[in-house]
């Protein structure tokens, strides 16, 4: 299975080679990397964590994620519309999650585009999939160098996204996050958990 970039795992199973061997990055790529997330507010935080990823890799996120909850009122945009200097300067000063101004901002003004988007669209999750008619695009690539950064679909929901006031939502960023939350499935065709 080598030839198709895809690791093989003491438990007998094949998986994405990205995951690598830490059980907490198998445990994510076997339950919810790829699986179809349909809540919206899930979908927001998995959007603002994945920009939080931006330069970094995604464990360091992984690892940082319930301090991230805890810390972002569970990434309730209703909440976080109403931060101020004190919850910023809080954010900062918290080790651990990842301590960017620019990046804790954006949060905060992401959070007013979703509301925006719920007010305009009617459900922030049912825009989101708008830009896949609705239902996962199913891939079969066979190597990691197959994988593509960003994607049609990927572009114009970056673009809509800004539109709404959204920032660190490139087409990179956001194809990372369709793959994330099922809108893509990008594991690998011989990947036990490609559920084509």
């Amino acid at each position: 299975m080598r030839e198709l970039g895809l690791i093989h795992h003491e438990d007998g199973r094949h998986r994405c080679p990205w995951c690598g061997v830490s059980p907490e990055y198998v445990a994510y790529h076997d339950q919810e990397w790829g699986v179809p997330e349909y809540d919206s507010r899930a979908l927001f935080e998995k959007l603002m964590l994945d920009g939080f990823q931006a330069g970094l890799s995604w464990i360091t996120i992984l690892r940082k994620r319930d301090a991230f909850r805890a810390r972002f009122n569970g990434f309730e945009p209703e909440k976080l519309v109403r931060w101020r200097d004190k919850q910023i300067e809080g954010a900062l000063g918290d080790a651990g999650i990842v301590r960017h101004r620019g990046k804790i901002e954006a949060t905060i003004g992401n959070a007013q585009g979703y509301l925006e988007i719920t007010r305009t669209e009617g459900d922030f999750s049912k825009f989101l999939w708008s830009f896949v008619k609705g239902k996962p695009i199913v891939h079969s690539r066979e190597t990691m160098a197959d994988i593509p950064t960003e994607s049609a679909e990927a572009q114009a929901l970056s673009k809509a996204l800004r539109q709404y006031g959204f920032r660190f939502v490139g087409p990179t960023i956001v194809y990372a996050f369709m793959q994330a939350v099922g809108m893509v499935n990008d594991h690998l065709s011989g990947c036990d958990f490609h559920r084509g």
